[in-house]
């Protein structure tokens, strides 16, 4: 019996999960599905974004509707039109063998006609967003007055963006008799105020801790002047050839002019707000989800139905005035189980925030500094050596080596590699070399090492030839340094992993010990090796104050097009207008 057998699933619902190539459940899963397919209860589900909570509600509901009835039995609320589309299409696919299932999406910026039309012809499950749905009610459009089963999905989302009386008006025309369940990030008191209304002794279950931020994402910030915020961006960006990310900004203004001058300075970049077009929004969306955009610049608003599994990094380029809006914010990375790095670059003056986000999601943030200019070319040099190395030779170009020999003849093998390497690095050096140190001069510094020296104190940064493309992440990377070093967990810190290679810090006194162990050492048949890095003090203060634990970089993708890497960045600089709102202060 596999494990979503256990749950009580049919069989047409488990084939689905098979060819799906789902193994096991996620905790959501494994602690929702039974209680409503077992009980005709309200139900209150906390889990963050990418736990996935669409199967389960979305396999329950399927199983519990008579399939042979065309009346609307189910209902989802979700809060955007991705979302939306998206549940939808997820809906399908677990249905595929369950005859006679429609399922209906509903919302703005399509045809309304069309979407009636199609819920006409019969729609057990209608997914909807609040504002398309209480038009459509108005005009007659759809009825939901004999629904058994209601879905609230992210419902804090929805309430954050003022859909709380269009939630109202929903449910109004909607029978008492339905079983509501509720599935949110966080719990603030509008969610609460929600359960309570609408629901009667709702069974409550928590992945995790209330409003508590995912485990599988690092916190990481960044303390820079006021005007170097792009700037600190850019070099985050360089530092981290192999990152994917979100790139969150205060206003449309400044999520606007962030991303254009991001494709500027040479990056994959777009925009996301609510001033483009839903054709815009659609196609920027669907250029991030294949890649070819690589740091999507994003409003809060305009981000909440991005659902894409394999961004590394969020970055904060400033703090939202919520702590229940970065909670949402950091879990768009480390989803279905792979790590992630949420990242804040913030002034001197914000320290005091870090610390309540700390507080409310139950984890420490890891101070750490902007990577100077050596480093930054250190890490392009080893990227672009990999980048070489691992290319596949075209076939088409040996009729073209005559040529190319007769012009590079009297070049021997050094010479060549230097020419082809200072392609990279003088355009990194030129416009490195003459940059300043961002960090702001108020901030923690760690202790580090004077070039081309070992220290005898302090905390030390050594680079490593393993990373992401042998299988590890900053979690695992630490573990098997941890384990193979016979270290407690405090001794490692500041991992940051990179394609083929990756960086981590020790205290001084184990220096050592360290390159002693991995000499000669070698993992199934490789060589790994350790070694002090040219720039031995970046990473900054991993350890002091607080126990700050383990580490990585973030940044973005410079000289865009490379499909086979990830980039990612972001931006914006907003006033906070209006009256002041609770959270940080």
């Amino acid at each position: 019996m596999t494990k979503f057998e256990a749950l009580g699933l049919d069989k047409p619902l488990l084939d689905a999960i098979s060819d799906l190539g789902f193994e096991s459940p996620s905790e959501v899963q494994e602690k929702s599905i039974p209680i409503l397919l077992e009980q005709e209860t309200d139900l209150v589900a906390l889990a963050q974004t990418g736990t996935g909570k669409t199967a389960a509600f979305g396999f329950p509901m399927i199983q519990k509707i008579q399939h042979d009835s065309r009346t609307t039995q189910g209902l989802i609320l979700s809060p955007t039109r991705e979302l939306c589309l998206q549940i939808t299409n997820e809906l399908k696919l677990y249905s595929k063998y369950v005859k006679g299932i429609n399922v209906v999406a509903i919302y703005g910026g399509a045809s309304i006609t069309d979407q009636a039309r199609q819920i006409k012809r019969g729609a057990q499950i209608v997914v909807a967003t609040p504002g398309r749905m209480k038009d459509m009610i108005g005009r007659n459009m759809v009825d939901i007055s004999k629904i058994d089963y209601c879905v609230l999905d992210e419902a804090d989302e929805m309430l954050n963006m003022g859909f709380y009386e269009d939630i109202k008006d929903i449910l109004s025309n909607t029978p008492k008799e339905k079983f509501t369940w509720l599935f949110s990030a966080t719990m603030p008191k509008e969610v609460a105020t929600i359960a309570k209304k609408f629901m009667q002794n709702p069974v409550e279950i928590t992945v995790g801790s209330k409003n508590a931020g995912a485990s599988t994402v690092q916190h990481e910030y960044y303390v820079v002047g006021g005007r170097d915020r792009y700037a600190a961006l850019k070099r985050l960006a360089d530092a981290n050839p192999g990152i994917f990310s979100v790139v969150f900004c205060r206003t449309k203004r400044d999520t606007q002019r962030v991303a254009e001058k991001l494709i500027e300075d040479g990056y994959n970049a777009g925009a996301l707000h609510g001033d483009l077009s839903q054709n815009q929004r659609d196609l920027v969306m669907n250029s991030f989800r294949k890649k070819q955009v690589q740091m999507l610049v994003a409003t809060d608003v305009a981000a909440r139905g991005i659902d894409v599994d394999d961004v590394t990094h969020v970055i904060n380029y400033q703090l939202p005035d919520e702590i229940e809006t970065y909670t949402h914010r950091s879990g768009r990375t480390g989803r279905a189980g792979k790590s992630g790095i949420s990242m804040v670059i913030i002034t001197r003056s914000e320290l005091r925030k870090i610390k309540a986000i700390e507080k409310k999601i139950q984890q420490d943030f890891i101070s750490k500094k902007i990577p100077d200019g050596i480093e930054i070319c250190e890490i392009q040099l080893y990227h672009l050596a990999n980048k070489i190395k691992e290319t596949k030779v075209n076939a088409e170009i040996d009729s073209y080596l005559p040529a190319i020999n007769d012009v590079l003849e009297g070049v021997d093998r050094e010479e060549l590699i230097k020419k082809i390497f200072s392609v990279e690095f003088t355009q990194f050096y030129n416009y490195y070399s003459k940059t300043k140190d961002l960090n702001s001069q108020d901030a923690e510094r760690g202790n580090g090492a004077s070039k081309g020296d070992i220290p005898t104190e302090g905390s030390v940064r050594y680079f490593i030839n393993v990373g992401e493309r042998d299988g590890y992440d900053w979690m695992s990377l630490k573990d098997f340094l941890r384990d193979t070093l016979n270290l407690e967990k405090e001794d490692v810190y500041n991992v940051d992993t990179k394609d083929s290679f990756s960086f981590f810090n020790t205290d001084a006194q184990l220096t050592e010990f360290i390159l002693q162990t991995f000499t000669d050492f070698k993992l199934e048949g490789r060589f790994i090796n350790v070694e002090v890095s040219k720039n031995p003090g970046a990473g900054g203060g991993g350890k002091g104050g607080k126990k700050r634990r383990g580490n990585k970089g973030g940044g973005g993708n410079r000289r865009g097009g490379n499909k086979s890497y990830k980039g990612g960045k972001k931006g914006g600089y907003g006033k906070k207008g209006g009256k002041k709102k609770q959270g940080f202060y």
